[in-house]
């Protein structure tokens, strides 16, 4: 099966990058280069920065499926200047893979939710400092089969009665969510419990990361989500919007009502959280003492500098051009730890990166 960055990349989206940036500067004064770079003006990068050809060793990358198929464009365009370093990217889930990474175990962590407290502290304890990087934007998109004609708009409130823990074994058809539709058979899929996607969805809709139902069909891989919601006219699931829109013609998107009227996935609703809750941040945690190594500096810069294209490609969604200042601010004053694991769920990103 192709995957979703080799789908991605072949097909034009709709949807634009983002150009984010973030310093490695380490704490104490320290500083991890010599050399002048984008990180130590202050301005962030605007041009891919160059990678050194005769670069060697290994940059380890896992975590977050979602954002892995950007994750994984980045390093196939980074292999091109510098074929001498080996960035394989894994996709334990965004919980998984802060495991690994706070034990020290991988360079790179991919999140598609902010790192919790307790992760941060399990961070400290072993001694792994790490810079928090947002790089794309997402909008969790439900979606409904083809033949549904009835559900067109879900309020935060329905999407509740659903998903919640009370939920369980009690609500199992659609007119159980609104009298109007059809005693039809409800069939709820959607991520893993160690998915971060999982987390996010149920801590905005729920009030609480990881408190759901549990009778639905779980899955790591969302060519199953799709597949079960395309083969049950009943079906319901949820995963990132450039997903969706790899299986727009097989699938019907949801508005969702978050309290100010129905609202769709689109490009501009997400980007300035007006799909709210439902908008979310896609973020890489940098281990500070890997980036201190020349390789893993040159991968982690030229990331930065090539996340709009990239982001694109895979279909994210831009910042809007009023965060540059905010980012070039954090950059220059080279800030470590998390400032996005006390944010709420659809917190526009220009309000978290002020």
């Amino acid at each position: 099966m192709m995957s979703k960055k080799n789908i991605n990349r072949n097909v034009a989206m709709f949807v634009a990058g983002v150009t984010l940036a973030a310093t490695l500067a380490s704490c104490g004064g320290e500083t991890p280069t010599a050399t002048t770079t984008p990180a130590a003006t202050g301005a962030a990068p605007t041009a891919a920065a160059p990678a050194a050809s005769n670069l060697s060793g290994n940059v380890t990358i896992d975590g977050s499926s979602t954002v892995a198929p950007l994750s994984k464009a980045v390093a196939e365009d980074f292999a091109k200047a510098s074929p001498g370093v080996k960035v394989p990217v894994g996709t334990s889930g965004t919980g998984g893979g802060f495991k690994k990474f706070c034990a020290g175990d991988t360079d790179i962590s991919n999140a598609s939710r902010p790192i919790k407290k307790a992760e941060e502290e399990e961070c400290k304890k072993n001694g792994v400092e790490f810079v928090e990087i947002p790089v794309a934007i997402d909008g969790l998109t439900v979606v409904v089969n083809k033949e549904n004609t009835w559900a067109k708009c879900l309020t935060v409130a329905e999407l509740k009665t659903m998903w919640s823990p009370d939920a369980q074994g009690k609500i199992t058809n659609w007119n159980q969510i609104r009298p109007d539709f059809p005693d039809t058979k409800l069939a709820l899929l959607g991520p893993g419990a160690d998915s971060g996607t999982f987390d996010y969805f149920t801590e905005a809709i729920n009030g609480k990361s990881k408190v759901s139902r549990t009778d639905f069909q779980p899955s790591e891989d969302d060519n199953i989500i799709v597949k079960g919601v395309q083969g049950d006219k009943g079906g319901l699931g949820f995963f990132g919007v450039a997903y969706y829109e790899e299986n727009a013609a097989t699938l019907t998107a949801l508005e969702i009502d978050g309290g100010a009227g129905c609202v769709a996935p689109t490009s501009e609703n997400i980007n300035t959280g007006k799909y709210s809750p439902l908008s979310r941040p896609l973020l890489i945690y940098i281990k500070k003492k890997a980036y201190d190594r020349p390789e893993t500096k040159a991968f982690v810069d030229f990331y930065i500098a090539n996340q709009s294209k990239l982001a694109k490609e895979v279909g994210y969604v831009a910042l809007p051009s009023a965060a540059d200042a905010l980012i070039a601010e954090r950059i220059k004053t080279g800030k470590t730890g998390s400032t996005f694991h006390d944010a709420k769920a659809g917190t526009p990103i220009i309000d978290l990166l002020k």
